[in-house]
């Protein structure tokens, strides 16, 4: 019952979602209601976290892979929805965060001058997320890619009135859309030397391509290398990170939370799913996807030492926490590039499952920081660390988040920032390559100067006395986040299989194999008339 559920909540959820985005603004003009747009976005997100919680221990208690055929068609024919462990996972993640980012919008919305447009691009942020990581279908990722990007580029700018947010937005959309066009020009390579988008069944391909002809190969290379790309843009990989240091202080606080402890997964998981269950270790490209991985190796090192450097020199509480992901970013890159060495299928499997667990706890912690930075900007009226002085002394409980989420980044133990960074360290010493643990140290260490930095003026520093605002609302989210950022590394030794299988899913053959024949036995079933 409980998979058969499951199912219909695949097909449904981001459909519903899409339906609630058009009826927004109708609802505001028929009942001429402010609230009216915040309490409909509010239900949306609480419809996403239900489906996504029983789509996660659908697929991880019967250990099948969901395909959902839009339409009845069977893959390769239309659009399906094919949901593993790993995009189970992360959907989950994105529906909780999502709905974390909706209730704390309520108290930001004294800032809202249209709440109504606000709330529409917010949704379709989810539903563009929510798509990206469902789908399995090469196509309807480009699809599902525009319509997060459109809903991004649009928040960034919602403070129209401001010059640099209509620069940043200009940036980021600009750059943005040549590299979505870059993503449609290499679906095109692919279907015509492939013959299918369908992710499942161009693993299959890929596979037996092995013989292929050198015109083959030479077209996948170049389709890969746009693809990826565009996923590395997406989540702000150096040197594709430019877009993000403007975005984030520019953008509503909210947004801010959604773009950086959520959006940037996206592109991660998208570049995950290409070189690992698409293009993986038994394709026609599986020397050049070793070196392409051991790019992204170098790409993810630079930009977590990049970042973490920056943000010494910041005094934008925002600007250094953008400078933050990128450093963040860097790390998940070092753990899934692992793919490179050959012959430590268990040491991919540990990075991997490290790399996964950072991009949650690297999320959890950094949108509860743009929440409490948001709560500490309203009360000063700045966003220079200089002005935001001892300001954490009147809100001792976003002054807890603050320590919080900056000592999981830093990785201290007991939260879940610890565990993901070990996984990581102890994925490449299992395997030999010693710079890739001591990538994870330096970087980690680094970064220490701008987290202390952060937290001291923030809370030990003394400034001037301010009128207290209420944060209430805010801090309510804000505190439930650090509790839970405490609770999943106290309990990570108890749940470290979760992120075991999500790893197994997309790292192991039996895991790609499940979600490639998934689709390949669904088009045998359907054609042969079931």
């Amino acid at each position: 019952m409980l998979d058969q559920l499951a199912l219909k909540l695949a097909g449904l959820t981001v459909p519903l979602l899409a339906l609630i985005a058009f009826l927004i603004p109708l609802l505001e003009k028929l009942t001429g209601s402010r609230d009216a747009p915040r309490i409909l976005t509010l239900l949306g997100s609480l419809i996403a976290v239900f489906s996504s919680l029983v789509i996660l221990i659908s697929v991880y208690t019967s250990g099948e892979v969901i395909l959902y055929p839009f339409g009845g068609w069977p893959p390769h024919f239309g659009i399906v929805y094919e949901i593993d462990e790993l995009n189970a996972l992360i959907g989950a993640y994105i529906a909780l965060a999502m709905l974390a980012v909706v209730a704390y919008s309520t108290w930001y919305g004294r800032h809202l001058d249209e709440p109504v447009w606000y709330y529409v691009l917010l949704t379709g942020l989810e539903i563009g997320m929510l798509g990206c990581v469902y789908t399995g279908d090469a196509f309807n990722l480009f699809v599902m890619l525009e319509v997060l990007g459109v809903s991004a580029y649009g928040l960034v700018a919602y403070h129209k009135n401001r010059a640099e947010a209509v620069e940043a937005a200009a940036k980021y959309a600009l750059i943005g859309a040549v590299a979505t066009n870059l993503y449609f020009a290499a679906l095109v390579i692919i279907y015509v030397t492939h013959g299918s988008l369908n992710m499942g069944l161009l693993s299959l391909i890929a596979q037996q391509y092995s013989s292929a002809g050198e015109a083959v190969k030479y077209a996948g290379l170049i389709a890969v290398a746009f693809s990826l790309w565009v996923f590395t843009y997406k989540s702000a990989l150096f040197p594709s990170h430019f877009w993000l240091p403007d975005a984030h202080p520019e953008a509503p606080t909210p947004v801010s939370a959604a773009l950086s402890g959520v959006l940037v997964n996206v592109g991660v998981y998208a570049v995950m799913r290409f070189l690992y269950t698409i293009f993986g270790p038994s394709s026609y490209l599986a020397e050049f996807r070793a070196i392409v991985l051991a790019a992204l190796f170098i790409l993810g090192s630079l930009s977590g030492l990049i970042g973490a450097l920056m943000m010494m020199t910041q005094k934008d509480v925002k600007r250094l926490l953008a400078y933050s992901t990128i450093s963040h970013i860097g790390i998940i890159y070092i753990g899934l590039s692992i793919g490179f060495l050959s012959g430590v299928e268990e040491a991919v499997k540990i990075a991997m499952a490290g790399a996964i667990a950072h991009m949650i706890s690297h999320g959890i912690a950094k949108t509860m920081l743009f929440m409490a930075s948001g709560v500490f900007i309203d009360a000063a009226g700045s966003r220079d660390l200089d002005e935001l002085r001892g300001i954490g002394r009147s809100y001792p409980i976003a002054s807890f988040a603050w320590l919080t989420g900056f000592l999981s980044l830093a990785g201290l133990l007991p939260f879940l920032g610890f565990y993901s960074k070990l996984l990581i360290y102890y994925g490449y010493t299992y395997s030999g390559f010693i710079l890739g643990g001591i990538m994870i140290i330096v970087i980690s260490a680094l970064s220490l100067p701008g987290y202390f930095k952060a937290i001291y003026s923030v809370i030990f520093s003394i400034g001037r006395e301010r009128e207290k605002i209420n944060a209430g609302t805010a801090e309510v989210i804000i505190f439930i986040m650090a509790i839970a950022l405490v609770i999943l590394g106290l309990m990570f030794p108890f749940m470290e299989n979760v992120f075991m299988k999500a790893s197994e899913a997309i790292t192991t053959r039996a895991g790609v194999y499940d979600y490639s024949l998934k689709a390949y036995h669904e088009i045998l079933r359907i054609l042969g008339g079931g």
